[in-house]
């Protein structure tokens, strides 16, 4: 008796054990091919997110402002857009001032000359894409300009615009983040009237339609995002000019993606030529200029979507908020600079804050649907 219930017993055992194995087995199958099925819906596009802001002009207020005992420290002016910027996976500004570093001399307008320590600001606050060609590259020759490249050259960064050496200048770097290919080029319209020294062109890319096209085609093909920085148009005016649009329907004639622009030093209008996004003035970001229309800019943010299948790109999600540099007299001199996002505005900050940004994005966006803004809450409209 005890042989036949241990033998019925040991026959139930095994019956159960197959049956767990054999579920656990199957439920391991669903699971998989639920994660394959998922995986397959997430691989049908890759993306990468944008934004763009303008101009860092440190003035000597600014520098004055941010200056301690042990040299500089800009950090605490970007802390209000930091969460903004590190969130995306690419973000560009111009630096305007040249960073040769306190060996040379610090200086405001009309020549200027920075502090490394700028740099280290913006680097802790996200930006990964600069722009070193402007009307204020040369401002303080040869030397600051290499001072500057060996700055950023040591850091995780991609810089265009201005080079050490022609085999430098001529070899584009191609960049990928999250499956999608980018490049940067960077040009300026202006030099205030400085030569580039003879045989040195390389140190500032001065914007020629035959050298722009020979740049654009050497990497076209080879990326699926292309950004060209423009340093252009006529400053404190709020409509592009008619050499800005010129420019603008050029680049966008060779394909390229976003046009960034700069140099007015106020907001202008954003838009698309044919399949090309231009924004043609970002504005100041951190400056020390006064008035208020110099103290608003730009931040445009944007994904940049691939179609694994076909291998499409295509702009989206594309949104513009206001910014404002904020200072004040508590010190005793102007200082405690900080660049707020428009929906971190109170009245105390700026008053009447609600009326300007209905006036100055009213300049940006002129009701294209693919082009977004935030409103001065922060609700994207």
């Amino acid at each position: 008796m005890k042989k036949v219930v241990f033998r019925n017993s040991f026959i139930v055992l095994i019956t159960l054990f197959l049956f767990f194995f054999i579920f656990s087995n199957y439920s391991n199958k669903e699971t998989s091919h639920k994660d394959e099925n998922a995986e397959s819906v997430m691989e049908t596009e890759k993306k990468l997110s944008l934004i763009m802001v303008g101009d860092g002009l440190i003035h000597e207020s600014v520098y004055m402002d941010a200056k301690t005992e042990n040299g500089y420290n800009f950090k605490p002016m970007l802390e209000k857009v930091k969460p903004i910027i590190s969130s995306d996976d690419l973000a560009f500004y111009n630096q305007e001032s040249i960073l040769g570093g306190v060996e040379l001399g610090l200086s405001s307008y009309p020549r200027f000359n920075s502090p490394y320590e700028v740099g280290d600001a913006f680097l802790d606050a996200g930006f990964n894409l600069v722009s070193l060609a402007n009307n204020h590259t040369l401002d303080r020759g040869e030397s600051a300009i290499l001072n500057s490249i060996h700055y950023w050259e040591n850091k995780d960064v991609y810089t265009a615009g201005s080079y050490a050496s022609d085999e430098d200048r001529n070899q584009i770097i191609i960049k990928e983040k999250n499956g999608i290919t980018y490049a940067l080029l960077s040009y300026t319209y202006w030099t205030n009237g400085l030569r580039i020294p003879d045989g040195k062109t390389y140190l500032l890319n001065r914007y020629d339609e035959e050298i722009v096209r020979q740049d654009i085609e050497k990497v076209r093909n080879q990326v699926d995002l292309l950004l060209v920085s423009m340093h252009f148009g006529e400053e404190y005016t709020y409509t592009p000019d008619s050499t800005q649009r010129e420019i603008a329907n050029y680049l966008a004639s060779l394909g390229v993606d976003i046009i960034i622009g700069h140099h007015p030093h106020v907001v202008q209008p954003i838009e698309f030529i044919d399949d090309t996004l231009v924004i043609y003035s970002l504005g100041n970001f951190l400056s020390g200029q006064d008035r208020l229309e110099k103290l608003i800019g730009l931040m445009v943010s944007l994904d940049v979507v691939k179609d694994i299948k076909t291998g499409d790109v295509s702009l989206q999600n594309i949104n513009s908020e206001l910014t404002y540099t904020y200072s004040d007299y508590q010190k005793g001199y102007r200082g405690n600079y900080k660049v707020y996002p428009f929906h971190q505005l109170t009245e105390e900050i700026l008053p009447n804050y609600n009326s300007y940004y209905q006036k100055y994005m009213d300049i940006v966006v002129h009701g294209d649907s693919r082009i977004g803004k935030s409103d001065s809450n922060g609700n994207i409209e």
